[in-house]
This record gives C-alpha cells, sequence and structure tokens, in this order.
C-alpha cells in the first residue's frame, strides 16, 4: 500500500536470499496478505474473496467440461448430455459451473453497489474502478457466449437476438455481425468462435484481476467512512489498520463459507431454478420461443435496450438530428452499453468532496431508489416486450441515466453531509471501542 508505512519482507536464510534476488515472489505474497487494511472494514468488503473464488472455480469446471464437450451443431447439444449421463460426476460439474456464473454476477453486483455507496471510485481509485468495469463487461461477454454453448433454444435464439444488435450499427454493423457469426446466420461458425472466446475470456479476466488487485494495493483500500489512513507514520498508520492475515483473510473465509453453504443447497436440491426450460430443447432454427430472453443477469440492460422504441421522443429527435442513422434499434444498443459506461464513469460524474455514502444523507434515498430501480429493470426484462411493461422499462431506464447523469452532479452541489469521524480508528473505536463509562480491567 504506497504511502503507508508498513514492515516489509526480509529473507532470513540463505536459501531465502538466493531466492529474492532472483525471483522476489515470497516477498510478493507476503507483502501482499500482510499488507495494512483499514481495521473498519465491514461484512460488505468479504465479496472480493467470493469473486476469487467464482473465478477459481468457473475455470477449474471449465477446463474439465471441455474435455468432453462438442463444439459442432450437430453434436453440441448430445455432448452437453453425455456431459450430464455418462461422465462420471459429470452433471455435478455442469450445474457448478451454470450456477457458479450466478453467483459471480450476484457477487459482482453486490461488489459494484457497495463501492456506488461508499465511493470507492473516487480520487485516486479512479483506475481501479475503470480496470472493475472493464472485468465486468468481460464477464458479460463471457457469460453471453458460455450460454450459447449448450446449443438448446435459448441458447441459439439469444445469441441471434445479441448478435443481430450489432448489425444495427450504422455503416459498419452489418460486417462486424457477419465476421461475429462467421456467416450470414447463428450456425457451427458461431459455436466455434463463441466456444474459442469463453475459454479463453476468463483467463483474460484472471489478468485483469490481477492488475486490479495491484491497482488498489497501491491506492489502498476504501473503507466505510471513506477516511484515509493516516500516512505521517507508522505509529499512526498502525492504529488505523490491521494486517490483512490474519484478520480479514479469516472474516472473508467466514464469509466465503456461509455464502457456499447457500450455493452447495442451490446446487443440490434446485440446480435448474435460475435456467430457462426451453434450454432443455435442441435448437431448431425453425421454430422461435414464444418469448426470447437471456440468462437472468443481462435482464436489467435487456430492458433498458427494449425500452427505447421509435414512439419515445428522445429517439424520435435522435433519429431526425442524424437524418435517420439513429434508430431505434440502434439507439438501444447506445443505450445498453450507455448504462454501464455511466457507472464507468461514476468517479466524474459525482461532484461530493464526501467518498462515503454513510454521512450523505440525501444521497442514501437516491442510491436505495437505484437499488429498487435495478430489480425493477431485472424483472421487466423477464416480461414480454408489451404495454405496461414497456413503459415502465422506459421509466426504470429513465431513472438509471437520471441518477448517474443528473442526480449525482447536483447532489455534490446541494447536498449538506453530516460530521464525519477524523480518523479510521475514531470510527472503529465508536463502533466496537469501549463504550462510555465502561470501566478498563485496571479500573
Amino acid at each position: 500500500m504506497s504511502g503507508i508505512p508498513h514492515d516489509h519482507y526480509e529473507p532470513k536464510t540463505g536459501a531465502e536470499k538466493w531466492l529474492h534476488s532472483r525471483l522476489p515472489i515470497v516477498g510478493l505474497i507476503y507483502d501482499t496478505i500482510m499488507i495494512p487494511t483499514p481495521k473498519n472494514l465491514n461484512w460488505w468488503w468479504i465479496w472480493g474473496i467470493v469473486l476469487a473464488f467464482c473465478l477459481a472455480l468457473q475455470i477449474a469446471t471449465g477446463i474439465v467440461l471441455v474435455m468432453h464437450y462438442t463444439p459442432h451443431e450437430d453434436l453440441a447439444f448430445a455432448s452437453v448430455e453425455h456431459i450430464m449421463r455418462d461422465v462420471n460426476g459429470g452433471f455435478m460439474l455442469r450445474y457448478l459451473h451454470a450456477n457458479g456464473a450466478s453467483l459471480f454476477f450476484i457477487a459482482v453486483y453486490i461488489h459494484i453497489f457497495r463501492g456506488l455507496f461508499y465511493g470507492s471510485y473516487k480520487a485516486p481509485r479512479e483506475i481501479t474502478w475503470i480496470i472493475g468495469m472493464l472485468i465486468f463487461l468481460m464477464m458479460m461477454g463471457t457469460g453471453f457466449m458460455g450460454y450459447v454453448l449448450p446449443w438448446g433454444q435459448m441458447s441459439f435464439w439469444g445469441a441471434t437476438v445479441i448478435t443481430g444488435l450489432f448489425g444495427a450499427i450504422p455503416f459498419i454493423g452489418e460486417p462486424i455481425q457477419t465476421w461475429l457469426l462467421g456467416g450470414p446466420a447463428v450456425g457451427n461458425a458461431t459455436l466455434n468462435r463463441f466456444f474459442s472466446l469463453h475459454y479463453l475470456l476468463p483467463f483474460v479476466i484472471a489478468g485483469l484481476v490481477i492488475v486490479h488487485i495491484w491497482a488498489f494495493h497501491t491506492t489502498g483500500n476504501n473503507n466505510p467512512t471513506g477516511v484515509d489512513v493516516r500516512k505521517g507514520s507508522k505509529e499512526e498508520a498502525e492504529k488505523d489498520t490491521l494486517p490483512f492475515w490474519p484478520y480479514f483473510v479469516i472474516k472473508d473465509f467466514l464469509g466465503l463459507a456461509i455464502v457456499l453453504v447457500i450455493f452447495w443447497a442451490v446446487v443440490g436440491f434446485m440446480p435448474n431454478y435460475l435456467g430457462h426450460p426451453d434450454n432443455y430443447i435442441e435448437a431448431n432454427p425453425l421454430s422461435t420461443p414464444a418469448h426470447i430472453v437471456p440468462e437472468w443477469y443481462f435482464l436489467p440492460f435487456y430492458a433498458i435496450l427494449r425500452a427505447f422504441t421509435s414512439e419515445v421522443w428522445v429517439v424520435q429527435i435522435a433519429s431526425f438530428i442524424t437524418g435517420g442513422i439513429v434508430d431505434a434499434k440502434f439507439f438501444g444498443v447506445l443505450a445498453m452499453f450507455g448504462a454501464i459506461a455511466v457507472m464507468a464513469l461514476a468517479p466524474w460524474l459525482d461532484t461530493s468532496r464526501v467518498r462515503s455514502g454513510r454521512y450523505r444523507p440525501m444521497f442514501k434515498w437516491w442510491f436505495y431508489l437505484l437499488i429498487i430501480d435495478f430489480f425493477a429493470l431485472m424483472w421487466l426484462g423477464a416480461m414480454p416486450a408489451e404495454e405496461p411493461y414497456a413503459s415502465f422499462s422506459l421509466i426504470a431506464s429513465a431513472y438509471w441515466f437520471g441518477y448517474f447523469l443528473v442526480i449525482l452532479p447536483l447532489l455534490g452541489v446541494i447536498e449538506k453531509p453530516t460530521a464525519m469521524p477524523a480518523t479510521i480508528e475514531e470510527d472503529f473505536d465508536a463502533h466496537y471501542g469501549k463504550k462510555s463509562g465502561e470501566a478498563t480491567p485496571a479500573e
């Protein structure tokens, strides 16, 4: 943690000194696990280790599943059934992989909203936040391509709908769509492309995760108060921090254990609860499902995509200004990716000098509305594209963009924050320290 005094690794034995002078890997690990961490971190900070577990689980189960999967349009569906029925433990591996993706997105959404509430995106952590958003985009791409691989009805038609969005991009859309598909329509070339990328991207994500961890180890961890660790001397820093090992590692593993109890219950007793029954029907290009929906973790952004129809005045104005280049379909694509872009721009859209939402009374209510809005969009994304859901989707989408583009900048100007603790130590003592009037053992 740059700027915060702490003990660094010092090799003692001859072998340690020899290795450290050539490859300081032990020192790197030591400095990572012994890093001074704000001692007032609460339970919202356990989701980092859950995300690390999910990434490891997805890579490990994915490698084994690939050994038995056949990326061919005539054989993919049958190979998944082969995994489920004939491979030793294959059904468990597949259920772990499929539900592991859901746990991955649950954890990342909690991680993101925790960062939004406590201001983890504010200076000097803007780069850390941007890298996190890149990881999120990579996860979405990996999850989408993984959903196509079972080659069921929802896999095939979901791929048809989503890749069709690229065709809406003016001038270059059709060539990009053809390149993605490997031909004029979703077929064997598409399946091979998606299989290859689905296998590759988790390793790219792992690399970005290492950079993400490196970034916040450089700037330091945020904490619920948003107050920085004192950097004047080692003694002052030690009053605000504790070593990551063993204190926070044990706490993280306890949180992970509780999460895994629930996860294993889902995998063992209701493994298909978050899936779609149509994906147990083999892909048929001649039979379109009545209602095409993506996986649950894409539903909020899918709702935003569908919200902007040709009847919406914003779309009509954009179409008029651009001479029809920006039509409803293209505007929906822009809105869907824009919904992620405004999150990425939060460090510059939030004008408040106070980092943590804990001390921002007006901000809290707007933020709680944002969470409700997110779940509303998730529900609306699963509903048919008809009234009244279309109007509700438009209202929910408007609030999502309004929060980041209007409310956050204005709150920094008009909001009056409450009193903040001067140091992390003061906040820690207020929550976990000696109560007023409590006698010490000496007394």
